[in-house]
């Protein structure tokens, strides 16, 4: 689902130019998230899998170097010649995430066959409601313009706008302070 939902996504065109690749590389790539994300913060999934949101704890929104090197098979596997333009990606994300603890909403999908239901809002607000009790602002950063006032309708704000080094996708960063 994550991967139909990403298909067209700016910063997966960049990392995936060609097309087919991109079809065949992203479930994996994607199953590699889902898995990676768990023990790190909390994964939502609707029922019928129509959506779902990975978020990252509090001083856990980067990829240490030794999770990336315990899982350098599955993603060498996931990013095949694409490696170098996903760390790029990858680090510009790393060095624009706020200095302060934050929770990190890292991927939030909605299969495009259910978009604009309201789903994938529903999910959202279920992983802002978790994460409330920590009175932590809530971070993400999105290379869809068009989502940024999806966004604010979810209550966060621009913060910073940005373009990942030579030739990659611009981001529109997004925090939601604490509160109802």
């Amino acid at each position: 689902m994550l991967a139909r939902a990403f298909a067209d996504d700016p910063a997966m065109r960049f990392i995936f130019p060609d097309p087919a690749d991109r079809a065949k590389r992203l479930p994996r790539l994607f199953s590699l998230l889902f898995d990676g994300d768990a023990p790190v913060g909390m994964r939502l999934v609707t029922t019928g899998t129509e959506a779902a949101t990975l978020w990252r704890a509090p001083g856990k929104a980067e990829t240490g170097i030794w999770e990336m090197i315990r899982h350098a098979p599955r993603l060498l596997h996931a990013l095949g010649g694409a490696t170098g333009r996903a760390l790029r990606v990858a680090n510009a994300i790393d060095a624009h995430h706020p200095k302060t603890a934050f929770w990190y909403l890292h991927i939030a999908g909605c299969d495009p066959a259910f978009q604009g239901r309201g789903i994938g809002g529903a999910i959202i607000r279920h992983g802002l409601a978790r994460t409330a009790g920590d009175n932590l602002p809530c971070y993400l950063e999105t290379p869809l313009e068009k989502n940024v006032g999806f966004y604010r309708g979810l209550g966060f704000e621009l913060v910073d706008t940005w373009d990942v080094p030579r030739g990659g996708p611009r981001f529109w960063s997004m925090a939601r302070q604490p509160g109802p």
